[in-house]
């Protein structure tokens, strides 16, 4: 879905009058006066994914975890579309931080699980096959396959992980940019892939931006203090990164077919992959 197609779904709803597009990923995201509008692809799957994001956000309401509130409960399907509506935060005061991410996880991770509805298991390889078939022939089929091969590999081990935390609530793409900090403080958004599992899933992340996307070592050195626990004294530490990794590098290639750039971040991902070299930095898309 590029923005062309997300404007012809969003101008059906009758919400495209001034709309600017804030983000383009699985879904094109628009901030249209008051609101901001999240339009998925049109999948069945992401409308009940949709459904759950605004029953989470919800939950967070009531718990009084910080978090984006949605100002409709339920999706509206638009051309096979779901779209969601939600209050549009006030401008950030200043970019959020790791210790901002660490103090708002340590909340998320506190809570019990959420009565009334299920939380899924965080399946970090659910969506693979998915994007690389969104990326079609733009993408290298050994590549693909490669990809294909190494999540296989993956899933079983991840699912044999013993854990260091107790297991429960989770944000499930815990990074800063899915942090805003407004005039009453920091809030969660991007409330799609909270699910119920290995809180180690939440801290494998920002280990990760430090090894592959040039997070420097003291802002993650705070962002451990802030939380409590440093998860590379995990053993399973460096399976779960691996899984991480084989989701991150298959997650762009659904871009490859129309921007250039995101077809040669995903031939450097695979490549370091396939060369078993860490070091190799990785560029944010």
């Amino acid at each position: 879905m590029d923005e062309a197609q997300a404007r012809e779904v969003l101008a059906a709803t009758g919400l495209a009058d001034g709309a600017t597009l804030l983000a383009l990923g699985e879904n094109a995201v628009f901030a249209t006066g008051d609101l901001v509008v999240k339009v998925g692809r049109a999948d069945p799957a992401l409308l009940e994914r949709a459904e759950r994001e605004l029953s989470v956000a919800g939950w967070l309401a009531e718990m009084g975890v910080p978090a984006v509130r949605a100002a409709e409960p339920k999706p509206r399907r638009t051309a096979g579309h779901p779209v969601t509506l939600w209050h549009r935060l006030p401008d950030p005061v200043r970019p959020a931080g790791p210790e901002d991410l660490a103090l708002l996880l340590r909340q998320l991770h506190a809570l019990p699980a959420p009565q009334g509805f299920e939380l899924p298991r965080r399946d970090l390889l659910a969506g693979v096959e998915r994007w690389l078939r969104l990326a079609g022939d733009a993408v290298d089929p050994a590549d693909a396959a490669y990809l294909r091969a190494r999540r296989d590999a993956y899933a079983a081990e991840v699912a044999s992980l013993t854990p260091h935390l107790p297991p429960g609530p989770i944000h499930g793409d815990a990074l800063p940019r899915n942090v805003h900090v407004g005039p009453d403080g920091p809030v969660l958004v991007d409330l799609e892939t909270v699910s119920s599992d290995l809180r180690e899933h939440d801290l494998v992340v920002m280990a990760l931006s430090r090894d592959r996307y040039g997070l420097p070592h003291e802002a993650y050195d705070a962002f451990v203090r802030a939380y409590g626990w440093d998860v590379r004294d995990w053993p399973g530490c460096a399976l779960l990164r691996g899984a991480r990794e084989t989701a991150s590098c298959a997650w762009i290639s659904q871009h490859a077919r129309s921007n250039p750039g995101a077809l040669a971040e995903f031939r450097r991902r695979v490549a370091s992959l396939r060369e078993r070299a860490p070091e190799v930095r990785w560029h944010s898309f």
